[in-house]
């Protein structure tokens, strides 16, 4: 977890509630703790093209960093088709509509129990947090 030590739950909400901020779509967090050693939920969100996949990437960025919570790693970022942002216990997937129908992450994880992500309150997390440099 980041330095604010925000529940992971709290987390995948508040990286829901930003990708939707941006328009993302689809939007679904999956508790994945009993499937996977890797992290405790999957954050699914889709972009709508390239310019819309870095976009929500970059705000997801901005956003948790300014709340205090630093991704560990990202990959796909350059590409745009499909980037996986790792908060440690919550993994944060931005596809477009082709990578996610191709890999179909929904169907993959559709066993494990599903969050209403609108429903959760983000406490520590503003809803639009002042913006730090990268």
């Amino acid at each position: 977890m980041g330095s604010r030590d925000i529940e992971p739950k709290q987390l995948a909400a508040a990286a829901a509630k930003h990708a939707w901020l941006k328009k993302g779509e689809h939007i679904r967090i999956f508790e994945v703790t009993d499937l996977l050693r890797i992290a405790d939920y999957f954050v699914l969100v889709t972009g709508l093209n390239r310019p819309h996949v870095k976009a929500i990437h970059q705000e997801l960025h901005m956003s948790l960093k300014a709340a205090g919570e630093v991704c560990a790693k990202a990959e796909g970022a350059d590409l745009g088709w499909w980037v996986l942002m790792d908060y440690v216990d919550v993994v944060v997937h931005v596809l477009q509509p082709q990578a996610r129908a191709y890999y179909d992450l929904d169907n993959l994880y559709g066993e494990c129990p599903e969050l209403d992500w609108q429903a959760l309150e983000t406490p520590g997390l503003p809803e639009e947090p002042k913006r730090v440099a990268e």
